[in-house]
């Protein structure tokens, strides 16, 4: 499992837990949003899930995310949903139909019931159409805030990259382009040189990726994720030095594939969504 982020919400008082494992699914606390409404969240819970509409809703969400969904369980849960004596609670729904829009944490911080945020929104509409358009304001908020350091991450490392790019290539200039190649074959050398850190960092060449992707603009590069270009930018570094040295282009490859991999282990632990770089460069600007 990916490394687990957290964050919070704030509507109108309430400060309202978020994590994600994976950057693209985020669960918010469905026991914070009920504290809104009473001091025994579990209670609340329990009684919004005995709502025959919530059961089919969840079901419904489950069986368009979730392959390993039960459904004849959850036929069952629904045919009996609504009745007074029918009960239901996250850890019952969770063991009966395998579910993975509701998840229940255990701990005295941060534990209690979270639920994707499409889930998560339908609760805190039932709770309060007030208090969700709040919960809505916040999370926009976070989710702006998250892109604004992403796109900065991700600009910071593509810029660094083209700087390396070029102390590489002066160095191919200087040690490996001789005067009576023509002009394409120069070309040829820079290419195949590129190519080469593609081979170590993505296995495989820049012909390679555009014949597995057809349908994609711009090149490998283009689409790499924060950890490869960060360690992209080391590779073309670590390259200029091989060149200078002499070594050979296979014995490159094997030097820095082994790298490579090496760097993409130990980065890929580390939080990009972090507030880091972001307040490093606030403190840049408003030094000038």
């Amino acid at each position: 499992m990916s490394k687990i982020i957290k964050d919070t919400i704030h509507a109108k008082g309430i400060e309202i837990g978020i994590y994600t494992t994976d950057f693209e699914n985020e669960f918010i606390s469905l026991t914070d949003i009920a504290r809104y409404k009473s001091d025994d969240p579990a209670a609340v819970i329990q009684n919004w899930m005995r709502n025959r509409d919530v059961i089919e809703f969840l079901g419904l969400w489950e069986t368009m995310h979730n392959p390993d969904f039960k459904p004849l369980e959850f036929e069952g849960f629904k045919k009996a949903a609504g009745a007074n004596a029918f009960t239901m609670s996250p850890q019952k729904w969770i063991n009966a139909t395998n579910s993975i829009g509701i998840v229940s944490k255990s701990g005295r911080y941060g534990g209690g019931t979270f639920a994707h945020s499409d889930i998560a929104m339908e609760f805190a509409s039932w709770i309060s159409a007030e208090f969700k358009l709040y919960v809505i304001k916040d999370y926009r908020r976070l989710k702006s805030d998250e892109n604004s350091r992403l796109s900065l991450n991700w600009n910071l490392n593509r810029e660094l990259s083209k700087l390396n790019y070029k102390i590489h290539t002066d160095a191919i200039k200087e040690n490996l382009i001789i005067p009576e190649l023509t002009p394409a074959q120069k070309s040829f050398v820079y290419a195949d040189e590129a190519d080469l850190l593609n081979v170590a960092l993505f296995g495989m060449t820049a012909k390679e990726w555009r014949k597995a992707n057809p349908g994609k603009k711009g090149n490998i590069r283009d689409y790499a994720d924060l950890h490869h270009l960060l360690v992209l930018a080391n590779l073309e570094s670590y390259n200029a030095i091989l060149i200078e040295q002499n070594i050979k282009q296979p014995k490159r490859l094997e030097m820095l594939r082994e790298t490579a991999l090496k760097q993409l282990r130990t980065i890929q632990v580390l939080d990009f969504s972090s507030q880091k770089i972001l307040k490093i460069s606030n403190k840049s600007e408003k030094s000038k």
